[in-house]
């Protein structure tokens, strides 16, 4: 009995055309059931059926279905019939004498046999019918336009690959899952960029969701074209807005203004959620996230602020760092100090270098090995992210394999020469394109494919933050569409990529001094122009701005979006590309400005030499100063445990101060009866008001370069747990 009635069940809710209980909306269409006439059928079903038709106005019957015309159709699908002529000899012994019968076939679905098929192909001489939901897994293409037509795979619109030498995307632009690049039935393309193709069903569920309105290509944002191809291929585009626009007060959370106070201690008598409209008790939000608040009297803040920064943003962009065992040995001379960002720390020592060691607080052992080539430096960096387990975050140990590498260098200097060639190869390599220091990316189908985009941006990444030198060969425009800075500039044809074949045509057009040349023009570059989705008439010059600042965008932006993805996504290893996106203005002369490596002779040129008038003492001093010289080239060498960078974070940038800082020396100051008092005058002194640097007067470099150590590591431990060090000393 139960049997009985989970198969009358099951009938009642089976489509009465297609004879299956599938819902989805998306691919079959609205599942529309009536319990008075026991009717249920999907709308595709109903707008592909052969014998079915609107006879009624949108409120009758089902959406202008009548009812009666619905179970007609029923019955005409279920009791069709296929006529076949067969020729059958009249008696046995005479085989020649032949007469014609007609035989009568019940006819079936062509793909899974049962009956009640009512899609048929549209060409006349093709008898395949199906059922909806068959056709639509087989390869059966339905235009929901006009009269509704539906094709079978041997007589169905199909779409073909441009005629030009552009690579095949390996990835649907919709779902971002990778696809087989041959066009068929389950394999479209957008008929303008050529470069964003989708699966099926992918582009049928973006068309459900986003409405007439709102569906277009997700790449070229094209509409008007991309819809047109995508109904004649077949996909269904609901006449209503889109499915996010329909849920009622779902953008509400919008509107609503965050309004508590959460201070530690709430100082607001009438509590956390009170905020007056002017004075102590306003609540201030966060200038970073906006979902935290408080009371300008609970945090301490005048009476007239209004920027103020949560405890959660403020750690996220936070700029001191941590010690790492491999800091960048990096610097740039540069003409004026660049200004802090708002959101950082007040500390003058706020620097591209500072920012990317605080990315990775420690190296981790062990150290992973790589063995090196001068030559193949860029082969085994890409060698090394494709080990199985690969952890950046670990130690990087060099060795060279090759006998022209220097014998006497090892360890930390064996690893920046490998990450020097590293960052050198990179910017000759196949992915790039342009003059030397003014580089973008370039449009590689075998670098597409093996995924080499990706690769690079996790070896610049990898090779910056483990104390490699700055790229500084991005183009200016290359770093605009990486990291959308400047904001709101549009790119020009100085940007593009000089001397390429896209350049010299985007150029005379740009140049064409009547509409009859720039015509004429457009017309030798009409596959391009197909190709960008610019082919279209020019009447007038006044257009002709518009019709170039559409290629520039096409060519900088449009084509190379799966590249630029691709790059953006390596960049993030390690935290890197996050952090140029907080600070653009800060990275950007990192990645676009020729850099100089600051050594031991150019820190040394940076201070002033001030000695005493005193003969002994000068003797004295002489020695210290040799001392001096000899610990610079100490830490350049990595024979010391600080770098000249982190000499420089201890004088507070003076790198950037104008004119040169004075360096001095500091005799150990003694007590009653000639006692040295503590340890006054035996550690060197930055006093940041004269900027001035005083150096020890000690008798041996032995004491000399370990008080140096000692100082520079204890102030750079300061910065680390963000306490403010001591401007006069660093020990007290």
């Amino acid at each position: 009995m139960k049997r009985k009635m989970r198969k009358k069940m099951k009938a009642e809710e089976a489509c009465t055309l297609c004879r299956s209980s599938e819902d989805d909306a998306a691919f079959l269409g609205e599942k529309i059931k009536l319990e008075e006439h026991k009717l249920c059928v999907h709308y595709f079903c109903l707008l592909t059926s052969c014998g079915v038709y609107q006879r009624g106005e949108e409120d009758e019957g089902i959406l202008g279905f009548l009812i009666d015309d619905i179970k007609q159709e029923t019955r005409r699908s279920s009791r069709l019939v296929s006529v076949l002529h067969v020729c059958i000899p009249l008696l046995p012994r005479r085989p020649y004498d032949l007469t014609c019968v007609c035989v009568c076939l019940l006819q079936t679905c062509c793909l899974c046999k049962e009956k009640g098929a009512c899609v048929g192909c549209n060409v006349p001489s093709c008898r395949k019918v199906a059922h909806f939901p068959c056709a639509r897994k087989h390869g059966f293409i339905s235009q929901f336009t006009g009269l509704f037509p539906s094709f079978c795979p041997d007589h169905s619109p199909s779409q073909s690959v441009s005629g030009l030498d552009l690579s095949l995307p390996q990835s649907c632009s919709v779902c971002l899952d990778s696809i087989t690049p041959v066009l068929s039935s389950s394999i479209l393309k957008c008929p303008c960029c050529h470069a964003s193709w989708f699966h099926r069903d992918c582009v049928q569920r973006q068309a459900h969701s986003a409405g007439l309105f709102f569906f277009r290509c997700t790449l070229c944002n094209n509409k008007e074209l991309f819809q047109e191809e995508m109904l004649r291929m077949g996909i269904y585009i609901p006449e209503r807005d889109a499915s996010w626009e329909l849920e009622s007060n779902a953008f509400s959370e919008l509107l609503e203004v965050y309004q508590s106070c959460d201070a530690l201690s709430c100082l607001c008598d009438t509590g956390r959620t009170y905020s007056a409209k002017s004075g102590w008790f306003t609540v201030i939000r966060c200038q970073l996230c906006g979902s935290r608040g408080t009371h300008r009297k609970c945090s301490g803040l005048k009476l007239d602020s209004r920027d103020w920064s949560c405890s959660d943003c403020t750690g996220a962009t936070a700029t001191h760092a941590s010690i790492v065992t491999s800091s960048p040995r990096w610097a740039q001379k540069k003409e004026s100090t660049v200004p802090s960002p708002a959101r950082s720390s007040p500390d003058r020592c706020v620097s591209p270098e500072h920012l990317l060691q605080s990315l990775v607080p420690k190296l981790l052992p062990p150290e992973v090995h790589v063995e090196v080539s001068s030559e193949q430096a860029l082969k085994a960096g890409l060698d090394l992210l494709r080990r199985p387990g690969f952890d950046p975050t670990h130690l990087l140990s060099v060795s060279f394999t090759d006998t022209t590498f220097p014998k006497g260098l090892w360890g930390r200097e064996a690893r920046q020469h490998f990450l020097d060639l590293l960052t050198s190869q990179i910017q000759e390599c196949e992915v790039f394109e342009g003059p030397i220091r003014a580089k973008n990316l370039r449009l590689d189908p075998q670098a597409l494919h093996d995924d080499l985009y990706f690769d690079v941006g996790c070896l610049l990444s990898l090779s910056l933050v483990h104390g490699g030198p700055p790229p500084s060969f991005f183009s200016r425009a290359l770093y605009q569409t990486l990291f959308n800075h400047p904001t709101n500039q549009r790119l020009t044809l100085d940007h593009m990529t000089p001397d390429t074949l896209i350049t010299r045509q985007v150029t005379r057009m740009a140049m064409a001094s009547s509409v009859e040349e720039l015509r004429s023009l457009m017309e030798q570059s009409q596959d391009f122009l197909e190709l960008a989705g610019c082919n279209r008439p020019i009447s007038s010059l006044d257009q002709r701005e518009a019709l170039v600042q559409d290629l520039v965008n096409f060519t900088l932006i449009t084509r190379m979006q799966l590249p630029l993805h691709r790059f953006r996504e390596g960049l993030q290893t390690l935290g890197v590309f996050n952090q140029v996106q907080l600070f653009p203005l800060l990275f950007l002369e990192l990645f676009c400005e020729p850099w100089e490596r600051l050594g031991a002779q150019g820190v040394a040129q940076l201070f002033t030499l001030t000695f005493s008038q005193q003969e002994q003492q000068l003797r004295e001093e002489t020695h210290v100063a040799t001392y001096w010289r000899r610990f610079l080239h100490d830490c350049e060498g990595g024979c010391s445990s600080v770098s000249l960078h982190d000499l420089l974070l201890f004088t507070e940038g003076v790198d950037d101060l104008r004119p040169p800082a004075l360096l001095s020396f500091r005799p150990p100051a003694c007590g009653p009866g000639g006692v040295l008092s503590r340890c006054d005058g035996l550690f060197p002194q930055w006093q940041s008001d004269g900027r001035r640097l005083l150096l020890p007067l000690s008798s041996s470099y032995r004491h000399f370069k370990s008080s140096m150590e000692q100082v520079v590591s204890n102030r750079l431990h300061l910065l680390t747990n963000h306490s403010k060090a001591t401007p006069t000393s660093a020990f007290s």
